[in-house]
């Protein structure tokens, strides 16, 4: 699908042309496929090892490129397929971090927002011996929750826009800012994707239906975890939750349920598709669910089978919890297919 943008008036954008894409997934002639998002840009300082509370004056390293969409769209770019982001950044070194990375690997990024007077998010991380981690974020009032004017926004096609639950959380502006935009992507033929990656540290006491349904109404591809499900839901038994979301919103195809070492089930309305982990040695869990959503929806793009898709996500999420920081795992088509190739 082809979008051109142009600005109408100052609260109005006209599409000039949609070329749509063909197949339910897929795309005709190989063509490489476009994924967009929008979201929170932002920097990591992380401990380098577990058991080191923040109360606790140690080390921190860094900075790592980070936030859940930059990881997620940069996995795009890096498995070949055009990717580009919404957002914001401050003009500092923090900000040329990360843009310098997301522009390395292949991301547009013509659509960040560079502020002169404010400074990038950073995001602080600690690490547990139960496999817990805790966040102190700096992002509320940054230029993580800033982006272009809808009218300036210069996007040349997307086939999925795919939507981090954490980047609705941060701040209610944004929020209603991130679903227009994902409604004039969906307006326009893109699918919407969803990952609800809930940080509690974000969330604070809102109602996680209210911050969520208007992205979930629109909603074509689900990708919670267990404890997610569940929330979101209100029910306990998996079967239960997942039948109850594909009843409450028409437009979900696919609910792809990650259960970490448990590997993941993908359901559609007809069936149930339970697929194993990829094993590898965890240095750094942060970021791998993003890559997991990221292999997914390139595989759907590249005319996979659903059960090969599943495959291509597992690898490419143990890829990146393989390496130390949220955008280091060595991801690219080459290594998955190999690692395919052996396993098959």
């Amino acid at each position: 699908m082809t979008i051109n943008w142009r600005k109408e008036s100052d609260t109005h954008i006209r599409v000039n042309s949609v070329e749509n894409s063909v197949g339910r997934f897929g795309k005709e002639n190989n063509k490489v496929g476009s994924i967009w998002t929008m979201g929170e840009i932002l920097v990591e300082i992380m401990r380098p090892k577990m058991g080191m509370p923040f109360h606790i004056t140690d080390e921190f390293i860094g900075p790592f490129p980070s936030g859940a969409p930059a990881i997620f769209i940069d996995t795009v770019a890096k498995l070949g397929h055009s990717a580009g982001i919404i957002g914001g950044v401050g003009n500092d070194g923090f900000g040329k971090n990360v843009l310098d990375r997301l522009k390395r690997d292949g991301v547009n990024c013509e659509n960040v927002l560079i502020v002169d007077d404010k400074a990038t998010a950073v995001a602080f991380v600690a690490y547990f011996e139960d496999g817990s981690r805790k966040y102190i974020f700096h992002v509320d009032g940054t230029p993580a929750i800033m982006s272009p004017p809808l009218e300036e926004l210069r996007i040349q096609k997307a086939d999925f826009f795919h939507i981090m639950g954490c980047s609705l959380m941060i701040n209610e502006g944004f929020r209603k800012k991130i679903i227009e935009t994902a409604n004039i992507f969906y307006q326009n033929g893109a699918r919407i994707t969803f990952d609800p990656n809930i940080r509690r540290e974000l969330l604070r006491n809102r109602d996680i239906h209210k911050v969520f349904t208007p992205i979930m109404e629109r909603c074509s591809i689900f990708f919670p975890g267990i404890d997610e499900l569940r929330f979101i839901s209100g029910e306990n038994d998996l079967q239960v939750c997942v039948d109850k979301l594909f009843k409450e919103y028409d437009l979900l195809e696919l609910i792809v349920l990650k259960k970490g070492k448990n590997g993941s089930t993908v359901y559609s309305r007809s069936e149930k598709i339970e697929l194993p982990p990829f094993e590898v040695v965890e240095v750094d869990p942060t970021g791998a669910g993003d890559c997991f959503d990221a292999g997914f929806l390139c595989a759907l793009l590249e005319g996979k089978d659903l059960f090969t898709a599943g495959k291509i996500a597992a690898i490419t999420g143990a890829l990146n919890a393989a390496s130390f920081g949220p955008m280091e795992g060595k991801i690219n088509p080459q290594t998955i297919k190999k690692i395919l190739e052996h396993k098959e």
